[in-house]
């Protein structure tokens, strides 16, 4: 049974539509108050931005761009099947994308700087490096070669190469067989000569290729063509050689034509011998078996056969007859003695005829197995002269394939050698120039307007990227609105900030008792007319009271809630953080008491578990003896039955949880809780931790009642954040509320820091 079996939940309060989006728009409200907040620095910044870029781009030399355009023609005229030979390429894309990569290769651009003696121009010239205050340095240094270089075409073309390259832009046109080629010069003239000098040598450097392949590849072909010719003759030769040797003419029509058929009527003839040897055989075996002297007349082999058969039915018949007329007459009467004389000849005719069965079994026999050994030695013979004929046809088959095989490459050679001296008279250009490289009109950078703009907005982008920074950098809670702006929900009160004197816990946990007229005293009513008011509608309440990370107050916040309430309710304060228990410490109860731990197992009764507070009605279950699994004992029946009878016997349960940021227990009680307190620490809790821990109790099915920021200075949220108190006035003290500032310690700061 749980709690809210017996207790009236309080209703949680209804979302607000479009909660994702109030969020959004509530983040873009803070954005743009940090905007506004420094908004003349932002823009400072991105007018001084745009000046030092306007300073730069004047200074800069402009750039001239020319662009030639060539059509790479990866379907050009092959006349001979020779172009495999040396190509390689189908007529698709690779072919394309392959001359593209061709055209990016070094060999082109060295081609053209020499061709055009680029290091004649200033702008590309490599020996203006030579000398200088630099150079000299380095020489000194070690850094710098000494000896002066030795300029020649191939050391000067390769020196320009870099700089040439830089300037070079190579753009396939997509969906297209199109190249662009641009070149960036200072001098418009150059380039516009340039672009279309590169093109022309492409396409002469692809001509050139293809005419020296097709030389080598004729050459080749001929002295190859010569060689398999000889071996070609030489295979011929051998066959017939071979074919003379063993006198075969046609051996696959003729030579294995008699003699399979004579294989296959020998085999025909031993399967039917064998059967009828096995016939025969049985018979054999079965009269072969029979004792010597013993009668075989009535064995199966001799039985079948229909003369015995017809013997033994006339004996039969005339043993019958005798043995009527003996039931008549006399052994001397005539008519018996003819009977029994019929007797002894039926028996007499069945002797001789089983005596001539059992020799021509016997005869069958012998005959069977000469048979059957005579066609045996038939079919070998037969298989012999077949295998030999197999032998010889298996060489034949392979001279065979040598002259053919020998004969399909010969053929082929030729073929090829006549197409490559064909096709070295006739040769098409890789690519053309569809569009020729012009002089441009205008520079292509730098673009002076678009830098200067470009410049100012970046500038304002760096400086609302600073002043967001800044606010964002700090993501602890530092006010009382950024409790319902950032963790989306209510502030139930806010404890302040206590001096260092009055910082440990048994002194915090009795400050509504020793304090009653304090500021912390009147924190805490506060809490509590909200929490009457959240859950007006439970006569039973269960308030599980947890925080993110320990060390944010929420111990000392249970103890005094839980005696605020015992002025008017029944009410029970429970120390469910089994793994750190801090309730007993704070007032000053044994440890080692029984507690929730002994109560939930049985060991102890409610009586010897129950501990009350010196000058208060308040009732306390300490932790107890420390589980092995503190949640399993929170998640087992017996804990949620001992919960359901206290909530019968008190009106206002205050569970103290173990925080939401390292163990699940809080999760546990939330189910069984009328309303869960988160409390925070201002200006030490991030609002991501506590946030992630609010979205881990509502996943849980928690009802949040609200949040207590703890330790919030009054003061200097007045001074900074724009909040107005009268807590931290002077005349608010001198009725005696001031007495502790604006927020307190609980003796877990020391870990706060670090765990948060």
């Amino acid at each position: 049974m749980k709690p809210s079996d017996s207790i009236t939940p309080a209703q949680q309060p209804a979302q607000p539509p479009h909660l994702h989006e109030l969020e959004i728009t509530l983040d873009f409200v803070e954005y743009w108050r940090s905007i506004t907040k420094r908004k003349w620095s932002i823009l400072a910044f991105g007018v001084m931005v745009a000046v030092l870029a306007a300073v730069a781009v004047f200074a800069m030399t402009p750039i001239y761009r020319s662009t030639v355009t060539l059509l790479i023609d990866a379907s050009k005229s092959k006349v001979v099947s020779i172009d495999s030979v040396y190509g390689g390429f189908s007529d698709n894309r690779d072919y394309y994308m392959t001359q593209v990569e061709i055209l990016k290769a070094p060999d082109v651009a060295l081609k053209t700087i020499t061709k055009m003696k680029l290091w004649d121009r200033p702008e590309f010239d490599p020996r203006k490096s030579e000398g200088g205050f630099v150079n000299d340095m380095l020489v000194g240094i070690g850094f710098a070669d000494q000896r002066p270089k030795v300029w020649n075409e191939e050391t000067l073309a390769r020196a320009v190469l870099g700089k040439f390259s830089k300037n070079l832009t190579i753009e396939p046109v997509r969906l297209s067989l199109l190249v662009k080629v641009s070149f960036d010069s200072a001098d418009r003239q150059l380039a516009a000569e340039v672009a279309n000098t590169m093109a022309a040598t492409f396409i002469e450097a692809d001509l050139d290729v293809h005419f020296q392949m097709t030389q080598k590849a004729s050459t080749w072909l001929q002295e190859r063509t010569a060689g398999i010719r000889k071996k070609l003759d030489e295979s011929e030769r051998q066959l017939q050689a071979y074919r003379d040797q063993t006198g075969i003419v046609d051996v696959k029509s003729v030579s294995q034509g008699g003699q399979g058929k004579q294989v296959e009527e020998l085999t025909q003839r031993m399967v039917e011998s064998r059967l009828r040897l096995a016939e025969v055989e049985n018979a054999y075996k079965q009269i072969k078996s029979a004792p010597p002297g013993s009668d075989v007349s009535s064995l199966p082999a001799v039985v079948r056969n229909p003369v015995v058969g017809e013997a033994l039915r006339q004996q039969a018949e005339a043993e019958r007859k005798l043995s009527e007329i003996s039931q008549r007459y006399g052994h001397d009467h005539p008519k018996y003695v003819q009977a029994d004389g019929e007797v002894r000849a039926a028996r007499d005719n069945v002797r001789r005829q089983t005596d001539n069965v059992v020799a021509s079994v016997t005869r069958e026999y012998e005959v069977a197995r000469g048979t059957l050994s005579t066609l045996q030695g038939a079919l070998g013979q037969a298989r012999g002269a077949i295998q030999s004929t197999n032998r010889k046809e298996f060489q034949l088959n392979v001279l065979e394939r040598e002259v053919e095989s020998n004969r399909q490459i010969y053929d082929m050679f030729v073929k090829r050698s006549k197409e490559t001296n064909i096709s070295g008279d006739l040769e098409t250009a890789v690519a053309r120039v569809v569009d020729q490289a012009k002089v441009p009109g205008g520079p292509v950078k730098p673009r002076k307007a678009l830098i200067i703009m470009a410049a100012f907005a970046l500038g304002v982008l760096g400086g609302v990227m600073a002043s967001l920074l800044m606010d964002l950098l700090d993501n602890t809670l530092k006010s009382t609105a950024d409790v319902e702006i950032k963790l989306k929900q209510p502030l139930l009160t806010s404890l302040p900030l206590l001096p260092k004197k009055s910082s440990d816990r048994t002194t915090t946990s009795h400050l509504f008792i020793d304090e009653p007229q304090s500021l912390y005293a009147e924190s805490i009513r506060t809490a509590r007319a909200s929490v009457m008011m959240s859950t007006i509608d439970s006569d039973r309440r269960v308030l599980l009271i947890t925080s993110s990370v320990p060390g944010e107050g929420k111990t000392t916040f249970s103890i005094n809630l839980a005696i605020a309430h015992s002025h008017t309710k029944r009410t029970l304060l429970i120390d469910a953080d089994m793994r750190r228990p801090a309730v007993s410490k704070g007032l000053e109860i044994d440890g080692h008491a029984p507690g929730l731990s002994n109560l939930v197992a049985g060991t102890e009764s409610l009586e010897q578990c129950i501990h009350t507070v010196e000058g208060t009605t308040l009732s306390v279950i300490t932790a107890g003896k420390a589980p092995p699994n503190p949640q399993e004992l929170l998640m087992s029946h017996r804990f949620q039955d001992t919960l359901a009878k206290l909530s019968q016997e008190f009106d206002v349960i205050v569970i103290d949880s173990p925080p939401v940021g390292l163990v699940s227990d809080a999760l546990v009680l939330s189910k069984y809780a009328t309303g869960v307190i988160y409390v925070a620490k201002a200006v030490d809790t991030p609002y991501q931790l506590a946030r992630r821990g609010l979205l881990r109790i509502k996943r849980a099915d928690g009802n949040i009642l609200g949040v207590v920021l703890n330790c919030f200075d009054f003061k200097k949220a007045e001074r900074y954040y724009g909040e107005y108190s009268a807590y931290g006035s002077a005349e608010y003290g001198k009725d005696g509320y001031g007495g502790y500032g604006v927020g307190y310690g609980t003796g877990d700061t020391k870990t706060s820091k670090n765990a948060a």
